[in-house]
């Protein structure tokens, strides 16, 4: 095949390959849709899409309303760890080039402006009048120049500092510091448990439907079962990893068996206030507008006293307030 798009199960992206001759018959709508679920690998020679499996039905689509074949699939997936690990490596290297770019635009930046900086304390250079003379003409295009010259030099120092916050970001992501986060780690474990109860869910009725399948239907119900069962078992894949993530952190230390009602503690975000009420996964914080939160966000306990229960009033005890 010329003209095809393939699953590539390793990067979990759709690769969509193109000749010349087919690119350039495409009309400038589809074009468009073209880069807009794909975008061009450089280094892979193809169209890649901007979407990871299991969400590439949309680039799918758009390949398929292009003319283009499916192909299936090749590769072998990859543990969500070799992911994450290469999505690291990607930015660190990504970190290295824009810190490149940032010097090279800052050390032009001093090149620019260095004919000006070495002028420094010369009055009479920048105050001397224009003269008519050859000589006077030729000093006075020569500052021109150097002046120029000197206001280029701040758009390279802007360049540099661009280039220097692309960098950061991308240390950032390198970093994966919502890693260590229990909170984050917290939260991303209980979304794959969720996933994986609808896919489980989703498995069963396909395996109850081929039970009675018969000849073409049976085919297609058991393709469909085998993608549920791929999508299953990435989702479990992604969970074993935020809960090794989080068991390297030294889990969640409080609970609902830990925190009490009353108890004052420290939460991120929030800061410090009390614990209104408790349950199983969540507890109620604050006083004026109370939030639900995860047991993982508390940073520590402030103070484990719960605060003393206030009874109500008898009507005895309410009539007394207003005696003489």
């Amino acid at each position: 095949m010329e003209n095809y798009f393939i699953l590539n199960r390793a990067t979990g992206k759709l690769e969509a390959h193109f000749e010349k001759a087919a690119y350039d018959a495409l009309t400038e709508a589809q074009k468009k849709d073209l880069k807009s679920n794909f975008l061009w690998g450089r280094n892979s020679g193809c169209w890649i899409s901007r979407a990871k499996w299991p969400g590439t039905g949309c680039a799918a689509r758009c390949a398929a309303a292009l003319g283009l074949q499916d192909a299936g699939e090749t590769g072998e997936r990859t543990s969500f760890a070799e992911q994450m690990e290469r999505k690291a490596a990607r930015a660190e290297r990504r970190a290295e080039r824009y810190e490149n770019r940032a010097d090279a635009h800052a050390t032009r930046a001093d090149h620019l402006q260095a004919p000006i900086n070495h002028m420094h304390g010369d009055i009479a250079f920048f105050t001397q009048p224009n003269i008519g003379t050859s000589a006077g003409r030729a000093f006075t295009r020569r500052r021109e120049k150097m002046l120029e010259s000197f206001e280029k030099g701040f758009e390279e120092f802007n360049k540099s500092e661009y280039w220097r916050d692309r960098a950061q970001t991308a240390r950032r992501a390198a970093d994966q510091k919502e890693l260590r986060d229990r909170a984050f780690l917290d939260r991303r474990i209980r979304e794959r448990e969720s996933d994986i109860r609808k896919l489980q869910k989703n498995v069963q009725g396909y395996e109850d439907m081929l039970k009675t399948a018969e000849g073409e239907r049976a085919e297609t119900i058991s393709a469909q079962l085998e993608r549920w069962l791929d999508m299953l078992e990435a989702k479990l894949d992604e969970l074993g990893y935020y809960q090794d993530c989080l068991d390297a952190v030294g889990g969640i230390p409080f609970s609902r068996e830990t925190i009490k009602p009353g108890y004052t503690v420290e939460v991120q975000r929030y800061g410090v206030g009390k614990v209104l009420s408790t349950g199983p996964k969540n507890f109620t914080f604050g006083s004026v507008f109370p939030l639900k939160m995860q047991y993982a966000e508390i940073i520590r306990v402030v103070d484990p006293a719960p605060a003393p229960e206030e009874k109500p009033l008898t009507l005895a005890e309410f009539a007394a307030t207003f005696a003489p």
